[in-house]
């Protein structure tokens, strides 16, 4: 097989989950799960960068065990952000619908000890999301949200047969 690149260029490729809850804070409202990350202002969606070579589902299921505890089958990209290179390399988002949990997985989010990268978890309902987050943050979340309640997304493929669910 012929490489089509000698040198293909630095990219790094973020995985994040979108996961919702119904009423976690006794609010009433449907609410998105968000990490707060020491390393970063605001807060984001659950994720992280893949490794080489790790498949990208697999990746944003790594990160989202890690720093919520939650273990979720994730396979449908309800969106995808790409940001060009600035400050750091350029980077291809891609973000998967968790769905919405059920009373017993909320219980494991609210027991589960984050690694020391994240703050804190919290329970973000819709209309609070821009005084939480970075614009491009926000817009990525609004994004996924709107794709979520309409049922829109993509199954993920790798090498054309798509990831299967579980």
């Amino acid at each position: 097989m012929t490489r089509i690149m000698s040198k293909p260029p630095a990219r790094r490729s973020g995985q994040q989950a979108f996961v919702l809850g119904e009423d976690p804070d006794g609010s009433h409202d449907l609410s998105a799960l968000l990490v707060d990350p020491v390393y970063t202002s605001g807060l984001t969606l659950p994720g992280g960068s893949a490794e080489q070579d790790e498949l990208p589902h697999l990746a944003a299921r790594r990160h989202l065990e890690s720093e919520t505890g939650l273990v979720l089958p994730l396979r449908t990209i309800l969106t995808a952000d790409y940001v060009p290179a600035a400050e750091f390399p350029e980077d291809l988002n891609l973000v998967y619908a968790g769905g919405m949990l059920t009373p017993r997985q909320a219980d494991i989010v609210r027991r589960h000890k984050p690694p020391q990268a994240i703050r804190a978890l919290h329970w973000v309902p819709r209309h609070r999301l821009r005084d939480v987050m970075t614009d491009d943050q926000y817009r990525r979340v609004a994004d996924a949200w709107d794709a979520w309640e309409h049922g829109a997304g993509l199954p993920l493929l790798i090498q054309g047969v798509p990831v299967p669910v579980g």
